[in-house]
């Protein structure tokens, strides 16, 4: 029976999504190209003519990263015309979900070998750029919901739900970038990332060598000086009084990145001299409520965890993306996970969340999780914009 298996994976160091960021004058399509074509260089053999497929996730699939921006990072990466893509979208889970779907090309015979990746510039493509001011949702959905809610105000409601305090909230953002700072300093990051050299106009290059929204000063006193910017009366005339407790230090930042990972079967790996990492055990994918809306992972955990006839005391590592500080907090409540397992390298938090990218990024690090620590097991999980969630279960080989 074929298996997928993940030789390789790749990231580039996360920048701040917005003007002045080390990637803003980085088109997205080049910025996609820089992981495809680092990946392709650290697998010893590759031609890339071989690659099968490469699956992309974006979330702003509009101006400079519309119409297929993968294929135009295939074609930035200077891969062969022959070499066909394709853009996805889950939200968030764009990258998580590629890569689901190139282990099922993988292990169905579609593809031999093939790359799932992501992209996200936030600093050129700012987020709800797609909706362009329209309601995506559409009457309908918004009759059955009594309209859906931004983001924050699903974490606020969180929060509410599962009795989550602020000092707890600013207590975990806290933890995120000292972890991240502490992996950055110990160089557990090294190895998953491939920086990018950009050219500016003056003709001066720099390249980022570290995640640039990590904060290893920041402190809980600091956090908890900040402002609660979801906090609109209009909310509490729908949905009763809350207590706003989520800020900008307990929410990820906006942020421009890139990954990738190359899949196969444990079969050409041998037959190519390629030592896999890990393999891809199980992947799904779930649903909750969408005006909660980032709850999905809670579902999503469960479902992968049954199909994989495992228990939560059997992963050795989690990742579960910090979009907000509430979301891991009622999960651990929920999942009744090891907190000393999750997010031990940091999180979305302090590293920064490219949402398109984000997927490929968590499993990415996950990867360095298992090898660093000697774990077999790994799971990540990924809320995603109206209630969907992927779930993702990867085994170190």
């Amino acid at each position: 029976m074929r298996d997928a298996v993940i030789v390789e994976a790749v990231r580039t160091p996360l920048a701040k999504g917005k003007p002045g960021g080390a990637y803003s004058e980085v088109h997205p399509v080049d910025l996609h190209a820089h992981v495809l074509t680092s990946l392709v260089e650290r697998v010893d053999g590759l031609d890339p003519a071989e690659i099968d497929d490469v699956i992309g996730g974006a979330v702003g699939q509009v101006g400079e990263q519309s119409t297929n921006t993968t294929r135009m990072a295939v074609l930035a990466a200077g891969f062969p015309e022959s070499v066909p893509a394709v853009t996805v979208d889950r939200q968030c889970g764009s990258s998580q979900q590629a890569l689901s779907f190139v282990a099922q090309g993988v292990v169905a015979g579609a593809y031999d070998i093939a790359i799932a990746s992501g992209v996200e510039s936030m600093s050129r493509v700012p987020i709800g750029s797609s909706q362009a001011g329209q309601d995506f949702a559409g009457p309908t959905v918004g009759a059955r919901y009594g309209g859906l809610v931004p983001q924050g105000v699903s974490a606020e409601l969180i929060a509410r739900t599962w009795g989550l305090t602020r000092e707890q909230l600013d207590e975990f953002a806290y933890d995120s970038h000292r972890k991240a700072a502490e992996a950055w300093r110990q160089g557990w990051f090294d190895r998953e990332v491939a920086p990018l050299k950009v050219t500016h106009a003056d003709g001066t290059v720099t390249a980022l060598d570290t995640d640039e929204t990590i904060r290893p000063g920041t402190t809980t006193e600091a956090l908890a000086g900040l402002r609660t910017p979801f906090a609109e009366e209009h909310w509490e005339e729908r949905f009763g009084p809350i207590d706003w407790k989520v800020t900008a230090g307990s929410s990820s930042p906006y942020n421009d990145g890139s990954a990738a990972l190359l899949v196969t079967t444990s079969e050409m790996a041998r037959s190519r001299g390629w030592t896999p990492r890990a393999r891809i055990h199980t992947a799904t994918v779930a649903a909750d409520d969408p005006l909660l809306m980032l709850t999905g992972i809670m579902p999503a955990t469960a479902k992968v965890l049954s199909r994989a006839g495992l228990t939560i005391d059997d992963i050795d590592a989690f990742e579960v993306n910090e979009a907000f500080s509430p979301v891991v907090l009622a999960w651990l409540a929920e999942t009744g996970a090891d907190p000393a397992r999750v997010n031990v390298h940091g999180g979305a938090i302090s590293i920064g969340h490219p949402l398109g990218a984000s997927g490929a990024r968590l499993a990415t690090t996950l990867l360095g999780v298992l090898e660093r620590t000697g774990g077999r097991y790994g799971l990540q999980t990924m809320c995603e914009a109206g209630g969907t969630a992927n779930a993702t279960i990867i085994e170190r080989i």
